[in-house]
């Protein structure tokens, strides 16, 4: 029998905050766009099976056969679903993790500390729509 430990405890999934469903609506706004449809199609089986504690322990065969997706494809999709820290996997087991915090970058101003994407984005998108000022021509 396969004995089953927490991967990562500190990224114990939980329920979302709003909505009814075990994927968090953040998934899809902040992962959905990047990455592939293999990747998606086993991002939302593995939540689908994984326990309370977003554990699984299905094999590449049944993983593969399941998903109907070659192992190099699967392989493929899981190193995707890693590098975006979205699950954790040690044979025989995987662990879908909570998902990330939200990204920060530093300000670019000394002393500034630390600015939200969202924020900087916003920002950009402000200095994008305002007007430069008009030039004088000779």
């Amino acid at each position: 029998m396969i004995q089953k430990r927490i991967l990562v405890a500190e990224r114990l999934r939980r329920p979302p905050a709003t909505g009814w469903s075990w994927v968090d609506r953040r998934f899809l706004r902040e992962h959905g766009d990047y990455l592939s449809r293999e990747a998606m199609l086993l991002y939302l089986f593995l939540t689908a099976v994984a326990d309370r504690h977003g554990l699984s322990f299905y094999s590449d065969h049944t993983l593969s056969s399941r998903l109907r997706l070659a192992p190099p494809v699967l392989e493929r999709a899981r190193q995707e679903l890693l590098d975006r820290d979205l699950i954790a996997h040690q044979l025989p087991l995987v662990q879908v993790l909570s998902l990330p915090a939200l990204a920060v970058s530093r300000r670019t101003e000394p002393g500034q500390g630390l600015i939200r994407l969202g924020e900087l984005f916003s920002q950009v998108g402000v200095a994008a729509t305002t007007p430069e000022p008009r030039r004088k021509t000779p």
